[in-house]
């Protein structure tokens, strides 16, 4: 077997432990709730700009209780991050790098098992650059597809990794944002 078609084999691989329905736009998370025209700009404001800022880290925590719409204003940032390039150039290099929606109702979204693996894989389906070196890790460490492997892991082999090589390669360009909802389900 070739390099190429190994590595080609563990992209599948990565496909299907993806969780689909945990992103933000999912046929699975129908009706998507989103803020209506006008309602919580100044929220959507803030947010917009803290996204925007490159001095800054950008890790926003909405909190409130139940009902009060953190899925709406978490699924309307993505919905406007989706269309925004990270450079003018690029047709497909998109600033949104990844989604997660966790759920109670669902297998696979109500554990973090397979967060970063989702995560990773719209990350390298966004940017294609760093795929092989998704690609690597799945092939040098198999186990990171298992939802019981520590967190840690891979946090570190999957998805840190490569986004450390892309963030040199984005240098100057305006920030990637990842957008996770319903963290304590």
């Amino acid at each position: 077997m070739s390099d190429d078609q190994f590595l080609q084999g563990t992209w599948t691989k990565l496909s299907e432990v993806a969780v689909k329905g945990a992103q933000y736009n999912s046929r699975e998370r129908q009706p998507h709730p989103k803020c209506l025209q006008g309602t919580r700009v100044d929220l959507l404001k803030y947010i917009h700009g803290f996204l925007d800022d490159t001095e800054k880290n950008r890790l926003i925590w909405l909190h409130g209780t139940a009902g009060v719409g953190k899925s709406a204003v978490a699924f309307t940032v993505a919905d406007k991050m989706k269309d925004l390039k990270v450079r003018e150039e690029t047709n497909v290099e998109k600033r949104l790098a990844g989604t997660f929606f966790f759920s109670r109702k669902h297998t696979k979204r109500c554990t973090a098992g397979y967060f970063f693996a989702t995560l990773v894989y719209q990350l390298a389906t966004n940017f294609s650059s760093i795929r092989n070196d998704v690609n690597r890790a799945i092939r040098d460490n198999p186990a990171l597809l298992d939802p019981d492997t520590p967190l840690c892991d891979q946090m570190e082999a999957l998805f840190l990794k490569p986004l450390r090589k892309l963030q040199l390669r984005l240098r100057g360009c305006p920030p990637l944002s990842f957008i996770v909802d319903a963290l304590d389900e």
